[in-house]
């Protein structure tokens, strides 16, 4: 009998390992087909392109006038971040040194946006927004970024305060300390790499985000992954190798902002650091 429980847990883990890797594989495949014809001169029915260019970036950029739309992109990406940086590192503030009714009620609201589908909520909030004229405009894309940004931002940094013994506060207090000198001098050197991992996946997250963009963006207010959808799907014809040529700065881009965020945190720093409590 334990000989026969060994020898399915051995092919158990076999399998899923099989599993893993071909997922990975899979998806290694599809992004090196999409790089290598950006670069072809032409490729089709062969295993390789039967020449090498980079004349498809240039025209992408000029077809696509990727130099306005990486501009929008990082106006509203860095705008989003920023509000959703100040007003969600004050309301994670409230909510972690502060008990009240309905505490958890509140912490559920914002937790709801970064569960639910984005077209559930994203549908009639755009609504709303072009009845208020700020359909296709800029504060509009921002707005409706800010949806699922700032909770998410709430969320993250409610454990990163918990942790900071009020005691450490109260003695500042004590001790002169202000409002201001207790923020800058105490708190922000402790918050800060919560900060910084937070805004910077926001800042990840606002880039690919899709759904909620293409909804409210007008022509001159789409971001990068919106003007690549328009980019495949739009009527004419088009070189498929200037298409990839777009794609991939859509990757490279998201993948340096990724690359950096998780270098101030792990995927899984935020929930062990939801785990600790402060000193009592």
């Amino acid at each position: 009998m334990i000989r026969d429980q060994g020898i399915g847990s051995k092919l158990w883990r076999t399998g899923v390992w099989a599993l893993a890797i071909l997922f990975i594989l899979n998806l290694v495949a599809v992004i090196a087909s999409v790089v290598v014809n950006s670069f072809a001169r032409r490729w089709l029915g062969t295993w390789l392109p039967t020449g090498w260019t980079t004349r498809w970036y240039s025209d992408a950029w000029t077809e696509f006038q990727l130099s306005d739309v990486v501009t929008v992109t990082f106006q509203i990406t860095f705008t989003v971040v920023i509000i959703s940086g100040l007003l969600g590192v004050v309301t994670a503030y409230a909510l972690a040194r502060r008990d009240f009714p309905g505490k958890r009620l509140v912490i559920l609201t914002f937790l709801l946006p970064l569960l639910v589908p984005p077209l559930t909520y994203g549908i009639p909030l755009a609504t709303v927004l072009y009845k208020v004229g700020l359909g296709g405009t800029f504060w509009g894309v921002v707005l409706i970024n800010l949806v699922p940004s700032l909770p998410f931002v709430i969320l993250v940094m409610i454990p990163f305060i918990e942790q900071i013994d009020p005691r450490i506060e109260a003695a500042a207090k004590v001790f002169g300390a202000g409002t201001w000198s207790l923020f800058t001098r105490i708190l922000l050197p402790l918050l800060l790499p919560g900060m910084l991992a937070a805004l910077l996946l926001v800042l990840v997250r606002t880039i690919a985000m899709f759904e909620l963009t293409f909804l409210i963006a007008g022509p001159t207010t789409q971001t990068l992954v919106v003007s690549l959808y328009y980019a495949v799907f739009a009527s004419g014809v088009r070189a498929s190798q200037s298409i990839d040529a777009m794609a991939v700065v859509y990757m490279v881009t998201t993948l340096f902002w990724l690359i950096i965020a998780l270098q101030f945190v792990s995927p899984t720093q935020i929930v062990a650091r939801a785990k600790q409590q402060p000193a009592a």
